[in-house]
Order: structure tokens, then sequence, then C-alpha cells
């Protein structure tokens, strides 16, 4: 799970007609690209801050990667660890493509300025034979694998939120629901342009029509997203939390919406149910910023507002 220090970005595919060989090969070149320094001028330096290393979780029949950070020692801290910090579960946006080093600027900047620590989900990514219930179940267990080990990884359990871009919204948005399920209170949940609708209505939405093909090739992506997450019968209202049966009692949430993203609309319907469930929104829209926004500070001016609305955010749902 090294980074890579040069790498060359590949041509996109047709996500159209692409192939499960084409596929894989796609993502393992973009995803080294991504993990290379020369991303870097587009995703963002890490905060010096931030002391950030790679480690596996035992999960049920797998070991899975997660990226973790934390406040880097200073002074006494060096001689002893933090053992109460507030704990952030994120999972990166791109759902058969993408690694949590893309995340880096953002979650580093969360680990050295709220302080907690974040651990970023390596999930699986889609595929044929992986769909979207691996990645969920990934997130979620990651989450409470955590907090039965509290006391190994140094954090409060009664501090935690959740937090994630895109796909990894979407994974973010069932696990707070699983959390509740489960008797575990979070204390913030943080959904940045997320898609969650992979229903048959996934693509009725006026954002989508708009921005379909411009300023991005979004709806091949999107399709080949919902044939990969969903495999024939699946119920696929499982896995849209915009059609959850209830989305009472939740974390309150922060859904931050980039303004030309085709999925747009999903974050806005998204926040129009949980207000009307009862739960706590904040519905923050970015005008003029792109999809994975947040990931792209290099790039994306509005990136530095978004990431100082959620570490706000955060600080006030997690400092005691």
């Amino acid at each position: 799970m090294n980074e890579i220090t040069t790498a060359k970005r590949p041509p996109e595919p047709d996500f159209s007609a692409i192939t499960t060989e084409e596929l894989i090969a796609y993502r393992e070149a973009e995803n080294r690209f991504r993990a290379s320094s020369a991303a870097r001028a587009f995703t963002g330096e890490p905060d010096p801050g931030a002391a950030i290393d790679w480690q596996e979780i035992a999960l049920p029949g797998r070991d899975l990667p997660v990226r973790v950070y934390r406040p880097a020692p200073t002074g006494d801290d060096e001689a002893a660890a933090r053992t109460d910090l507030p704990l952030v579960v994120h999972v990166h946006g791109g759902g058969f493509v993408g690694t949590a080093v893309q995340c880096d600027w953002t979650n580093s900047h969360l680990a050295a300025q709220l302080p907690a620590l974040v651990v970023s989900v390596e999930h699986r990514l889609l595929a044929p034979g992986s769909p979207l219930a691996d990645a969920a179940d990934d997130g979620w267990q990651v989450l409470d694998h955590v907090l039965r080990y509290a006391a190994q990884w140094g954090v409060d359990p009664a501090r935690t939120a959740v937090f994630g871009e895109s796909c990894g919204a979407l994974i973010s948005a069932l696990t707070a629901i699983r959390a509740r399920e489960a008797g575990l209170e979070l204390k913030a949940q943080v959904l940045v342009n997320p898609a969650v609708d992979v229903t048959e209505t996934m693509f009725d939405y006026a954002s989508i029509a708009e921005y379909a093909y411009s300023p991005t090739l979004a709806l091949p992506q999107l399709r080949l997203v919902q044939r990969l997450a969903v495999p024939p019968g699946t119920d696929a209202s499982t896995l849209s939390p915009l059609y959850a049966d209830d989305l009472s009692g939740l974390a309150p949430a922060l859904v931050v919406v980039p303004t030309q993203d085709a999925v747009a609309d999903h974050g806005r319907r998204y926040a129009e149910r949980l207000r009307a469930a009862g739960t706590s929104v904040r519905l923050s829209e970015y005008p003029g910023a792109k999809h994975a926004f947040l990931t792209l500070p290099g790039v994306e001016p509005q990136a530095k507002a978004a990431q100082a609305e959620i570490l706000q955010f955060l600080r006030a749902a997690l400092t005691k």
C-alpha cells in the first residue's frame, strides 16, 4: 500500500462498453496515479501536523486495509499517546475506482485540527462479483471493529462520526442507519456530493439531465456504478438511503452539494427526507463547484471553504 513517486494517468475508457478486464486494468492504473506524488498538484498536500500510515483490520473472512490519520506527536505527546481522541470513520469516493490516498488532504487536516483519529476505509470496489453490499459491509464493519477496540485505537467511542464522498457518502449514510439499528449513537454524519439512490429512479433527477455529459461524462459512469452495484435479483432499495423506511433518530447530518454535479439532486432530496423524518440536517450548496471538488483543492477553489465548514461542523459535534 505504499505511495508511488510518479505515475502516468491512464486515458478514460468508454464506460458504456468497458469489459471486466479493462475495468480492472483502468482501476489499477488510475489508483496508481491517485496514490502518486504527481497527483498532489490536484489532490493537495497533507497537513504536516498529521501522521499517516496504513493498517490492516481483521474482519470476518478478510483483512481490510485502512488509512489512519493521527495528530502528529509534539512535545509531551511524544511520551504519552492520546487515548481519548474523537473518531471519524471516512469512506472515499469512487465506486469502481478510488483509494483512501486521494483524500489525504482533507483527512490529515481533520486529524490535525479537530484533533481526531480518522480511519479511512479502503473498501472493496465495485466489480462483477463485488457488489455495493460488500462495500457497505466494509464501512459498517470497520466502524464496529474500531469501536469494539476503542482503547487500543486511542479513541473515545462516545464521540464518533462518519464521513464520505459520492459513493463513499452512500456507504456512510448506510452506516449511520445501521449504527442506529445497532443502538450505537453517532454524533454526526458528513455526506459530500452523495449518491443515495441506486434504484431504477437513480437517473430521474433534473441535475442528472443537466450535467449528464458536462463538465464530466457522469452519466456513463453512473450507469456503470448501478450495473455493478446492484446484481440481478438484488433489492436496490436496501442499498439506497433515500428509500430507507425510517430516517428518524439518525446522527445530525451535514449534506454538502456542489451545484454543477449530476447527483446534486440526490443530496437535496436526501436532506429533505432527513428533515421530514425529524433528523437534524444542514444542506450546504457550493455554487459552481463540481463533483468530487473536496478532493481536488489544487483545481477546485471552493474545496478549502468546504473543508473549513466540515471541520467546524465536526468540531461542534465531537468536542466535549
